[in-house]
């Protein structure tokens, strides 16, 4: 079977079915329990996944990783801003809750961080340091958009990397619990739909290693991912004013 899908055009799914995702919390907020609003939702579980992928391979594939760390590092910051008046949450965390705290760009970047502490022997720190170390970046994640999820689910990706039915299997172990706690804590709707994320494996299966020919695709979705979160906040403030739209 050929196939046909290369990283730019799953990059490229993930975009539109974030942006869906994002534009449907805007036009329905709350996760409400309507059809259309489920179904748009169900169409953005392709996002976190497909994200996750390509840090994993980012990881892989970097000749850098202080400057992919560093950079990582920077858009998670500017995103946690972008994230927060998007949904109308406070810029400081914890001030109105745990949950959805911040964007995903900071346990995408925890998650590359502690690859690298893993991978690397640092001198002059021993491996139950590091591994102490390690645990408490994943459990920093825990406040943020999917949660200390994303940094696991990352690690599997990356640790089962070649072979797309382990991958599958470690990121829906990890996805499993998380949809289990937003059932009960959050929202019953909510938890059911993150476990649609397993949608992404037809996609994934086309999948051919290619890279593509869009190198500007690399910078694109860094600056596309906070930029559209400022134009969902000034849509938010014009429609319903400063309050927030997660639940």
């Amino acid at each position: 079977m050929v196939k046909k899908l290369n990283s730019n055009h799953l990059k490229i799914i993930a975009i539109i079915a974030m942006t869906i995702d994002h534009v449907t919390d805007l036009l329905y907020p709350s996760f409400p329990a309507q059809p259309l609003p489920i179904v748009l939702h169900i169409i953005g579980r392709l996002t976190a996944p497909i994200m996750w992928f390509f840090i994993a391979e980012g990881y892989h594939y970097t000749h850098n990783i202080k400057k992919y760390l560093f950079r990582l590092g920077v858009f998670s910051v500017i995103s946690h801003f972008a994230y927060c008046f998007a949904f109308g949450l406070d810029f400081i965390p914890f001030k109105t809750g745990v949950f959805n705290q911040t964007s995903v760009m900071y346990p995408l970047f925890v998650s590359v961080l502690v690859l690298w502490i893993q991978d690397t022997e640092l001198k002059k720190i021993n491996k139950v340091i590091k591994n102490v170390l390690c645990l408490i970046l994943i459990w920093s994640a825990f406040p943020a958009d999917w949660s200390c999820i994303a940094v696991l689910a990352i690690m599997g990706i990356y640790r089962n990397r070649g072979n797309l039915k382990k991958q599958t299997i470690s990121m829906m172990i990890w996805v499993l619990p998380y949809a289990v706690v937003s059932f009960f804590f959050v929202s019953k709707i909510y938890g059911i739909i993150e476990l649609f994320v397993i949608l992404v494996c037809p996609l994934m299966k086309q999948y051919n290693g290619q890279k593509g020919k869009a190198n500007w695709l690399k910078w694109f979705f860094y600056i596309y991912y906070p930029a559209h979160l400022v134009i969902i906040g000034i849509i938010r403030m014009v429609m319903y004013g400063d309050i927030s739209i997660l639940f």
